[in-house]
């Protein structure tokens, strides 16, 4: 039997976009050369140039854990070490690939917003050149954030010339890239070749794809061997081209922005109407502010992700209709003593404002049940 969930759980739950399933088909219409020895991969190198500079070499893979683990792995000498967020998902959700198949050590600092700072680098020079320490060369950020914040593109150049004034590197995994861009309206370019960063793992399947990402090399001195690497770590498509060409229609026309603006959209509509009646002191919403009824807000808004703290027994009532995850634990409700959760919910380019307006009116039910 079908599902018949709502999911709110995350971006890649969404269906294959349209466009993105059109370009597998004109891929399938005819022989092609194997290993990116095709017009589709050639193409994709251009449209790449395009959107990151002309010094950016896209290397198409099957999935997120692969293209940071074939970035970073390209990125370092065996002694080297990535400094990222504790929050990072190359430290919380691939299942310690970076540390396992790449043998690389992580460095994990405190972001409470999900977002690093130019501290993050200071706590970690003085390991440099110290035979026993583990080398920090590479600083990994995350845009968006995985608490759904973003980096503005300040912020990001206050990161890149920190890393570089001391010799490190800089990651960006992207595989939120668009929503982040299309949240600041900026060009992908802005948040990435033009503020230093080293090295991008672009994703593609939280925003429409079937299936695929790419590693994008911005800097050519900054990762050798992605070739090999790419091969070794088992993330060579052998028909290439069915992944460049979804990469391709992603970023022509720019499908990516569209797509991406609209899952932001409706992750502000939910936030909105689920903030209605909040009251703030008067103050400006800094992201924390309360909604009525039990429910908070524990992060801002600024992506596609909308994170809260409500009741357990409401978030277990809700997921019987509505597909989520649970974030992270909170403390008992200090009036009543009942356990509370934090919840994430993820919009994405197919969510509806039917969709969001029946999940904000399960919300309140429950709330007021």
């Amino acid at each position: 039997m079908l599902p018949t969930q709502r999911s709110f759980a995350s971006d890649n739950y969404a269906p294959a976009h349209p466009a993105v399933l059109g370009a597998l088909v004109a891929a399938n219409e005819r022989s092609a050369g194997a290993y990116g020895a095709d017009p589709w991969t050639g193409r994709l190198q251009e449209v790449v140039r395009d959107h990151f500079g002309e010094q950016a070499t896209a290397y198409p893979v099957f999935n997120g854990t692969g293209a940071n683990v074939v970035a970073l792995m390209s990125m370092l000498p065996r002694w080297g070490a990535v400094v990222t967020s504790e929050h990072a998902h190359v430290h919380q959700d691939e299942n310690a690939a970076p540390e396992r198949v790449g043998g690389i050590k992580l460095l994990t600092v405190p972001a409470p917003d999900g977002r690093l700072t130019p501290a993050a680098v200071d706590r970690f020079v003085g390991d440099l050149g110290d035979q026993h320490r583990a080398q920090p060369l590479v600083v990994s950020i995350t845009q968006a954030t995985e608490l759904g914040t973003v980096y503005s593109p300040d912020e990001i150049r206050a990161i890149t010339d920190r890393a570089h004034a001391a010799g490190m590197r800089v990651h960006l995994d992207g595989a939120r890239l668009a929503n982040a861009a299309a949240a600041l309206g900026v060009s992908l370019r802005a948040t990435t070749t033009d503020v230093g960063v080293d090295v991008v793992s672009f994703g593609g399947t939280k925003n429409g794809l079937l299936f695929g990402e790419a590693v994008v090399v911005l800097d050519p001195d900054a990762a050798q061997g992605v070739d090999f690497v790419r091969k070794m770590t088992m993330q060579l498509a052998s028909k290439m081209r069915f992944v460049s060409a979804q990469l391709t229609a992603l970023l022509e026309d720019d499908l990516w922005r569209t797509s991406a603006a609209h899952a932001n959209a409706m992750a502000a509509r939910l936030r909105a109407a689920l903030s209605a009646g909040a009251t703030t002191g008067g103050a400006p919403d800094d992201g924390t502010r309360a909604a009525p009824s039990g429910l908070a807000f524990t992060q801002p808004t600024q992506a596609n992700a909308v994170f809260t703290v409500l009741p357990r027994a409401v978030a277990d009532r809700l997921r019987a209709d509505f597909a989520f995850y649970d974030w992270g634990p909170a403390d008992p409700d200090p009036a009543t003593g009942d356990e509370r959760v934090e919840v994430r919910w993820m919009c994405s380019w197919d969510t509806s404002e039917e969709d969001v307006d029946a999940f904000a009116d399960a919300v309140r039910s429950a709330l007021g049940s």
